[in-house]
């Protein structure tokens, strides 16, 4: 597996700062895809596949809040089995809206979440494989305003409030089959973009950096998590137990607090 490395993520942010800098495409603009595939992953080989797929809203009511859902079929992937999916929306001041790190227990992989855009784009999904293979699906998506903007509202209780846990897991399971864990944290997500009601200074950078989640102490699925991300981020999939045990989930933010939750499942 070839991990992005800083050089690379420089160049990335260097290359949306000229995105940042030219005017909005009321249409989503496929010639940002090129240059950003160049920017994370250089000149690797990249495969259009059909077992990625997206479901989402050809346009949605709110730039801010994007319901999306991302899926692998196991069947369709003929052998190729995905470790990591990078989620990009091409047309983000931060295109990287996410990574999923992936374990078998997951089975057929899907999840449901909400993201962001800034204007109409597509979303990009690249899979990798443990040796380093990638494969890319995407789908265009009209949407707008959600990742800049103002904020307002009374500090203290915001950051009173950040952390609260809402997790839940389908019971009674039935071993050996999908079951649905449902993942929801309070969190104002902060771009570092927005700016104050009053003061139209930026507010700093404030959100959830990773969610990792395990069964039983065994890795699940682990999500590095970018402001890409909705407030208050939700994250819907299945796992497929294999015995009883504790589902843990641990999130932390980018002021490296840590929240931590856990659901004992009897058979």
């Amino acid at each position: 597996m070839k991990p992005l490395n800083s050089a690379i993520f420089l160049k990335a942010v260097l290359v949306m700062a000229l995105f940042i800098a030219m005017p909005l495409h009321a249409e989503p603009d496929a010639k940002l895809w090129p240059i950003m595939k160049e920017a994370f992953f250089a000149k690797r080989d990249m495969q259009e596949a059909d077992f990625i797929k997206i479901d989402a809203p050809r346009r949605a009511e709110s730039g801010a809040q994007v319901p999306v859902n991302y899926s692998i079929d196991n069947a369709a992937a003929k052998g190729v089995v995905i470790s990591k999916l990078y989620v990009f929306v091409d047309a983000n001041p931060i295109p990287l809206t996410a990574t999923y790190h992936l374990s078998p227990g997951l089975g057929n992989f899907q999840v449901a979440t909400r993201i962001r855009f800034e204007t109409d784009a597509f979303v990009r999904l690249v899979g990798e494989t443990a040796d380093g293979k990638l494969y890319l699906a995407s789908r265009e998506i009209r949407a707008a305003g959600g990742c800049g903007g103002t904020v307002d509202g009374d500090e203290a209780s915001i950051r009173a409030s950040a952390g609260k846990i809402k997790f839940k897991v389908d019971q009674p399971i039935t071993l050996n089959k999908p079951t649905a864990v449902t993942f929801n944290i309070k969190h104002p997500m902060r771009t570092g973009l927005q700016r104050e009601l009053v003061s139209q200074g930026f507010v700093p950078a404030f959100y959830i950096n990773k969610v990792a989640f395990s069964y039983n102490a065994a890795p699940l699925l682990s999500i590095d998590v970018g402001v890409g991300t909705s407030e208050d981020p939700y994250f819907k999939f299945n796992f497929v137990p294999a015995a009883v045990g504790k589902l843990d989930v641990t999130a932390n933010d980018n002021e490296g607090k840590s929240f931590v939750q856990q659901i004992d499942l009897s058979h």
